[in-house]
């Protein structure tokens, strides 16, 4: 991924808000999810980060949301995504797509943790940047 994201001129680095949280669990799904407490039973409606099947699941809907766009102009980690291209246009055109995207599935992001249109960044502990 590192290394398909090294050498182009532009980046955009977006984040999920509230990773798990965003994916609904189907209602027949929902009493596998039961927990107790001192005084009720709960179950969850929407994914937790306790869910042992959560960073999975969360993953392949990602990978599923963005499956056109993946190793082209998009690579995706988790609630991380990264949007690319080799020039200014490029790359806005590139995150255009990646945004009617998270519009049209619900997926919303966390506008104070992403940067947009920017030469250098951190992808998973390693720096990337313009030469």
């Amino acid at each position: 991924m590192v290394e398909r994201l090294s050498g182009h001129d532009y980046y955009c680095f977006l984040d999920g808000y509230s990773r798990y949280n965003q994916i609904p669990i189907a209602p027949e799904d929902q009493e596998n999810t039961t927990f107790t407490c001192p005084y009720d039973i709960f179950a969850y409606r929407r994914m937790s980060f306790s869910l042992c099947n959560a960073p999975a699941t969360f993953q392949c809907c990602m990978m599923s949301i963005f499956s056109d766009m993946i190793e082209k102009c998009n690579e995706v980690f988790m609630d991380d995504f990264f949007v690319f291209g080799f020039s200014f246009d490029d790359c806005l055109s590139n995150l255009s797509l990646v945004l009617q995207l998270c519009v049209d599935t619900n997926l919303v992001l966390n506008w104070e943790k992403c940067h947009f249109m920017v030469r250098k960044g951190i992808v998973l502990g390693h720096r990337i940047f313009v030469k």
